[in-house]
């Protein structure tokens, strides 16, 4: 499964436990409300875990962009380095949009 729909999954995880937990408290369910703050960490827990791993992955293309640019300016090759700065920004953008 991708992140992204890692990530759907858990806010909807997350959104149907704030709902149960509502629910309970509104019918005087002290399970129901137990349940759904449960099920709404569980969601938060999976939503978190998704967007970390894509920071990772952001991470570890910025390296490889920054190398691959290090290289294209060592080599003297300004195709090698436009792409290794390019993939650089990718990466930083990927971090940034799972902040």
């Amino acid at each position: 499964m991708k992140n992204a729909s890692k990530r759907a999954r858990g806010t909807a995880k997350e959104l149907h436990g704030k709902v149960k937990r509502a629910v309970g408290k509104l019918v005087g369910s002290e399970r129901l409300e137990a349940e759904g703050r449960a099920r709404e960490l569980a969601g938060r827990d999976e939503k978190e875990t998704a967007k970390a791993r894509e920071r990772l992955k952001g991470a570890a293309e910025e390296v490889t962009g920054r190398v691959q640019g290090a290289a294209g300016d060592l080599i003297d090759d300004p195709e090698t380095r436009a792409r290794g700065r390019f993939r650089a920004a990718k990466g930083k953008a990927r971090q940034a949009a799972n902040r």
